[in-house]
């Protein structure tokens, strides 16, 4: 249908008066056809943008909208084809795309069988020509209705593997990995993973390779520092707003005022300020943390190349002093 009236609605954008025998006389179709694929076009044409979807680019750009819309937020961040259906609604798209939540549902069904499809087609490629390369990755459990196990290349981005497992020891991580990386031809480079015993055990006598611990320890050590110890002044400076504001208000009710009220709103306002100072401390610090967990990793997210101990290391030392200043 979508070729038949793109012929159609070049057929009229080249001569908008011609009739309809004419125009079934140039593409071939018939006059029925044409009747019916104009009328359906008229019935389209509700918006400003409406005319574009019908062009070659416009179609294009209307199946890459669709199909980015469904796997971004329908199948990495799980949005619900109702939600992705209103969204649709609202760019004008219902009457040139299904926009149906049953019809979502199917297409982006579809496009989970079509994802896997190129992924397995690309590996096969991969190992046709011996590209295998040591990865970087990274491993780690997760748990939806039951347990499961990933391993990403953080490189690339790609899922290695994702399994369910009845338990997260080394030799179930060992056979998971060791068999994905063997159909890959690939090795290991290093591996990123939580301290925990099983994991690092993978990476050092299961993959051979370095084991490389995650960001979220360090976080944590660094919250631990600082975080705790900056609510904890936060929490006692508007402790003392309070105590201090009741005295002074009790000298407002009892309409005391001058000599009497003037070291009460002293002390208010030197705990306000105190308050105010510590929030913006509290405020500044959130930014250096999130700068610290984006620049930590041993590969540069922008551009994925390595980076060096040393350069990671001046990075850190600069937000650290940040965060102290």
């Amino acid at each position: 249908m979508w070729a038949k009236s793109r012929l159609i609605f070049h057929s009229f954008c080249e001569n908008a008066t011609q009739s309809i025998r004419h125009v079934a006389h140039q593409t071939g179709l018939s006059k029925s056809s044409v009747h019916r694929l104009k009328q359906a076009m008229a019935r389209r044409d509700h918006h400003p943008e409406s005319w574009w979807w019908e062009t070659d680019d416009g179609r294009c750009w209307c199946i890459r909208l669709v199909v980015a819309t469904l796997s971004t937020f329908g199948l990495t961040r799980g949005v619900g084809a109702d939600t992705i259906s209103a969204f649709c609604g609202r760019l004008h798209l219902e009457t040139h795309v299904g926009c149906a939540p049953s019809a979502l549902r199917g297409v982006r069904q579809a496009l989970a069988h079509v994802i896997l499809a190129t992924a397995a087609a690309w590996e096969h490629e991969g190992r046709a020509e011996h590209e295998g390369r040591p990865i970087i990755g990274a491993v780690d459990e997760t748990f939806l209705e039951r347990m499961m196990l990933v391993c990403m290349d953080l490189v690339s981005g790609y899922l290695l593997c994702e399994a369910v497992a009845e338990d997260r020891s080394s030799d179930t991580w060992h056979a998971l990995v060791e068999a994905r990386l063997e159909a890959l031809g690939a090795g290991g480079l290093s591996l990123v993973s939580a301290r925990a015993k099983a994991l690092s055990k993978l990476a050092e006598t299961g993959l051979e390779c370095r084991s490389v611990p995650d960001v979220l320890h360090l976080l944590h050590a660094l919250v631990k520092s600082y975080a705790l110890a900056m609510c904890s002044r936060l929490r006692q400076a508007r402790q003392t707003v309070r105590q201090a504001q009741e005295p002074l208000s009790q000298c407002q009710a009892s309409h005391r005022s001058g000599a009497e009220g003037q070291p009460g709103q002293a002390v208010v306002e030197a705990s306000e300020a105190e308050v105010t100072h510590w929030e913006s401390v509290h405020s500044a610090y959130r930014p250096h943390l999130a700068t610290v967990s984006l620049r930590v990793p041993p590969w540069r997210l922008v551009d994925s190349t390595r980076q060096t101990s040393a350069a990671v290391a001046r990075q850190l030392h600069a937000e650290t002093q940040a965060i102290e200043a």
